[in-house]
């Protein structure tokens, strides 16, 4: 069975976006300030997990995957190997023209002290909150991850 929205249903959803959308980003920036001191960009730190979770992955497909154009990726990757977080790979098919990227030792470090650093701010965040507080938090956990699937 199909679910029928209403009109009270889709200005729910509205009312619901636009309180919760200034919430998000307010969290967000905040989550991103804690990464500061590590020498990386927003977006580098982005770029470096996504080639932490898929080691040897091609410069075009993190582009890709990333929603980021060829030639800012580039200078991206540039830095991030610079910085001796990123490293290329040796083609592992026949094709020399593929050349992959593995996150280094450095670059492994970086991403989980940030993690960390990130998680902690957060647990403090929400261990200053009530109970209740925290076990509705919780709850919308589920249904904000349905969101954008």
């Amino acid at each position: 069975m199909v679910a029928t929205r209403t009109t009270d249903d889709l200005d729910d959803a509205l009312a619901l976006a636009e309180a919760l959308r200034p919430v998000l980003h307010r969290l967000i920036r905040q989550l991103r300030r804690e990464s500061g001191d590590f020498g990386v960009s927003p977006l580098q730190g982005q770029l470096l997990i996504a080639i932490i979770k898929h080691p040897g992955i091609g410069t075009a497909e993190l582009a890709r995957q990333e929603r980021v154009r060829g030639p800012t990726i580039s200078g991206h990757i540039n830095a991030l190997e610079a910085a001796g977080l990123v490293a290329r790979t040796a083609p592992a098919t026949g094709d020399r023209r593929r050349i992959g990227l593995l996150a280094t030792d450095k670059g492994r470090t970086v991403i989980k002290t940030l993690k960390r650093r990130r998680t902690d701010w957060l647990a403090r965040q929400l261990g200053g909150l009530s109970r209740d507080a925290r076990r509705a938090i919780r709850d919308a956990i589920a249904p904000l991850s349905e969101i954008g699937l």
